[in-house]
């Protein structure tokens, strides 16, 4: 057995090399415990139930929180980073119309839910398409 639980490491560890979806490493994992228990036990029952419950349950306990850790973190883009940025109006925004906004140098197109005049600090709350959602910042 022990020369079996030995091609199913070899071989799972070949799939999660072509897949990297961890999910057969820890398949991976649990037929190593059964490699060394095929050294102590005979059965092959208990070898494969502890290698199919053992290995489920690493996948269920362990997956999500290996996922989060190993998956790169998202970095702001140019757009996304001025979001939360502070920026001056530099034509009038209308409510339900456009006006312009000054945020890290750039002008952008702006629209607000009310009237906002020329030179008043504003808050970036969103991006839709190439128009920033602001709103007044009250000083």
């Amino acid at each position: 057995m022990f020369y079996l639980w030995l091609i199913v490491i070899i071989v799972l560890t070949i799939i999660e090399c072509m897949t990297v979806n961890l999910v057969t490493i820890w398949y991976v994992a649990s037929a190593l415990v059964s490699l060394i228990l095929s050294l102590f036990i005979d059965s092959f029952l208990i070898q494969f139930g502890v290698f199919a419950i053992l290995g489920t349950i690493f996948l269920l306990t362990t997956r999500k929180a290996l996922n989060r850790l190993i998956k790169n973190k998202n970095e702001k883009t140019n757009l996304d980073r001025v979001i939360g940025m502070k920026g001056i109006v530099t034509e009038e925004i209308k409510k339900n119309d456009n006006g312009e906004v000054k945020v890290d140098g750039k002008r952008w197109t702006a629209y607000a839910d009310k009237k906002i005049k020329v030179d008043s600090i504003v808050q970036i709350l969103e991006i839709n398409g190439v128009k920033l959602k602001v709103k007044e910042v009250e000083e």
